[in-house]
C-alpha cells in the first residue's frame, strides 16, 4: 500500500487542530503545560482527554525517532519493530524521518505525529507543548539505562582541560539537547564559571554525529556529545578511538523516552504500549543497532521521576516550557 505521507499529514494536522481549542476552554490543573492541556492526576504529563469526542483513531500512525543521526541508519534500525507494532494495533504504520528536534515537536503539537522518541532534553517541551505522554526507554538486560555527557576534543588540539576551552570555539548540537547544550552550558557554568560568548565561542552543529565527526575530523576544537551515540558512531567504525580525548564526563541521564500523542484513542495507547514491552530484541534489526551501546529491552518509565534531573538543569538554565 503507497502511502502519500504529504497528504496524509496535513489531513491528520487538520483533524488535530480542530480539536485544539477544546481542552483551553475549559479550567483544570496544568502545571507547565500548554493551556491545551490538563493534568488532574499531577502526574506532570497531558490527561487523556475524558470527552470522547477529542479522541484520535488515525488509519494510519506516524512514528519518528529522535534525529541525532542519519535518518536512514534508523528507518531501517526500527523497521522489524515497526512491523511488529503495526500487527499489534492493526494500523499501517510510516516512518517519518525528522531533521531536527524542534520540527519533530511541532509535527506532534500540530497533529501530524503520533508515536515517537523525543531526546533527554526535549522531552519537556514535547510534553509540555506538544501533549507528549512518555512511558518508556531502552535499557540493558540489567535493567540499567542511561548515557553521559562528555565533552571531547581530538589529540594535539592544544586542550588538555576544560578550561583550556576559555578563548577557543566549543560545539553544541542544539538548543533542545539535553548533553548536547542545556546540561554542558549548566555544568560549564557552575562548576567552571565559564560562559557562552564571555569566555568561549558557541558553535552549532545540529546533531552529535556532526559534533562527534566534526572534532574527529578537526573540525571543531572541542564539543559536548551524547556518548551513547558516539559508542554507535565507534562500534560502526564511523570514526576510531584514536581520533577522540574525552576530557569530561557526566553524571547519567535518563536517554530517548518513547511514548505517544494524548489524545490518541486509550485502548489505541494501551495497544502501542503492548507492542513496546513485550516486543521480543533477539535477532531483530533494533537488536542490531542499538545493542552496540548495550540496550535489549524497553522498561516502564515516568516522566515525574525519571526526568527529574533534566528539570532542574533546565531551571538552572532558566529554559522556558511556553510554546512558541
Amino acid at each position: 500500500m503507497k502511502i502519500d505521507l504529504r497528504y496524509l499529514l496535513g489531513a491528520t494536522a487538520v483533524a488535530a487542530l480542530s480539536l485544539a481549542g477544546a481542552a483551553s476552554a475549559q479550567e483544570c490543573p496544568r502545571g507547565d503545560l500548554d493551556e491545551r492541556f490538563c493534568d488532574a492526576d499531577g502526574d506532570l504529563i497531558a490527561d487523556i482527554p475524558e470527552d470522547e469526542s477529542q479522541w484520535i483513531d488515525p488509519e494510519t500512525l506516524i512514528f519518528a525517532y529522535t534525529p541525532v543521526e542519519d535518518p536512514a541508519v534508523y528507518k531501517t534500525a526500527w523497521s522489524d519493530f515497526i512491523d511488529y507494532l503495526s500487527e499489534k494495533t492493526g494500523k499501517e504504520i510510516v516512518f517519518f524521518p525528522v531533521q531536527s528536534n524542534a520540527a519533530q515537536i511541532e509535527a506532534m503539537r500540530s497533529g501530524r505525529l503520533h508515536i515517537s522518541g523525543f531526546n533527554t532534553g526535549s522531552n519537556p517541551l514535547a510534553v509540555n507543548c506538544a501533549g507528549f505522554r512518555p512511558f518508556t526507554i531502552m535499557a540493558g538486560e540489567d535493567g540499567s539505562f542511561g548515557y553521559e555527557m562528555e565533552i571531547i576534543t581530538y589529540p594535539g588540539s592544544g586542550i588538555e582541560s576544560v578550561e583550556d576551552i576559555k578563548g577557543k570555539q566549543l560545539a553544541f548540537t542544539s538548543p533542545t539537547s539535553n548533553s548536547g547544550f542545556k546540561a554542558p552550558s549548566a555544568i560549564l557554568k557552575a562548576d567552571y564559571d565559564m560562559l557562552p560568548e564571555r569566555d568561549f565561542e558557541p558553535v552549532f552543529s545540529g546533531k552529535h554525529d556532526n559534533s562527534i565527526l566534526g572534532v574527529a575530523n578537526q573540525d571543531y576544537l572541542a564539543a559536548s556529545i551524547a556518548n551513547s551515540v558516539m559508542q554507535r558512531m565507534l562500534e560502526r567504525d564511523v570514526v576510531s578511538e584514536d581520533q577522540i580525548v574525552s576530557l569530561y564526563k557526566s553524571q547519567t541521564f535518563p536517554t530517548t523516552g518513547y511514548g505517544v500523542v494524548h489524545n490518541l484513542k486509550p485502548d489505541l495507547q494501551e495497544a502501542i504500549e503492548d507492542a513496546f514491552f513485550s516486543f521480543e530484541w533477539e535477532g531483530t534489526s533494533l537488536e542490531e543497532e542499538f545493542s552496540k551501546n548495550g540496550e535489549s529491552q524497553f522498561i516502564p518509565i515516568t516522566y515525574q521521576e525519571y526526568w527529574d534531573v533534566i528539570r532542574k538543569i533546565d531551571a538552572a538554565n532558566d529554559v522556558s516550557y511556553a510554546c512558541e
